[in-house]
């Protein structure tokens, strides 16, 4: 077996769950009596929902108690879920299931280094979760990105070292999380924003065999 091994971020990377999260988010803004944009939305990519609450709240400048916010967070999650629980295969994004496959040809293993904590259900619902050897998420870490601890712990469960794995992400949070924790960031989405990956692409669909052998040897020569 190959001494290299994945670790995908799943909003924006596998599945687009992020504009779910918008609409539910949204939904509070509205209750709350303000205005909350997909500009807006761009700021809570690969935060926890915790952080995410708090960057909404600045927005419009509301101020809570512990008790409401924590109210909030729960509804919030709910509508969000009702959206989750429609979801099947179709909402892959592209390229992903074909790099899976490439993977699994070439006997690389992957794990889930996701912020959400409705990660599985995600996975369960698009039919991809017992492809993963591993799954950590918002349930598994206490520290969110741009802390490293989520691919840290992700490189634990491949039973690699960090600096053999390779991490695809499209939040800025995500490319700082691998990069301190010193893996291969892969940006997916667009290369200005993501300039601090050691790779860009705009969608997975650009990911061949040839680019994952390529990384082997990379990583191989590394060591």
């Amino acid at each position: 077996m190959n001494k290299i091994g994945v670790i995908f971020d799943l909003d924006g990377v596998i599945v687009d769950t992020a504009k779910y999260h918008f609409l539910a988010w949204k939904e509070l803004a509205n209750h709350l009596g303000f205005e909350f944009t997909e500009a807006h939305n761009e700021l809570l990519k690969g935060v926890s929902r915790v952080r995410s609450l708090e960057i909404l709240l600045g927005i419009g400048k509301v101020e809570l108690s512990d008790e409401k916010k924590q109210e909030f967070l729960v509804s919030k999650n709910e509508h969000y879920l009702q959206y989750i629980h429609k979801m099947g295969p179709e909402e892959i994004l592209p390229g992903a299931s074909n790099l899976l496959d490439t993977l699994d040809d070439l006997g690389i293993q992957y794990v889930l280094g996701s912020a959400s904590k409705n990660a599985p259900l995600i996975l369960k619902q698009v039919n991809l979760f017992d492809r993963f050897v591993g799954i950590v998420d918002g349930n598994s870490v206490s520290k969110a990105k741009p802390d490293p601890e989520v691919f840290l712990i992700g490189a634990e469960k491949l039973k690699l070292k960090p600096e053999q794995c390779v991490v695809f992400e499209d939040a800025i949070a995500g490319i700082d999380a691998a990069n301190a924790a010193h893996m291969i960031s892969i940006g997916v989405g667009d290369k200005e924003t993501l300039s601090k990956a050691d790779f860009n692409v705009e969608d997975l669909t650009e990911i061949t065999s040839g680019f994952i052998k390529s990384l082997i040897t990379k990583i191989e020569t590394v060591k």
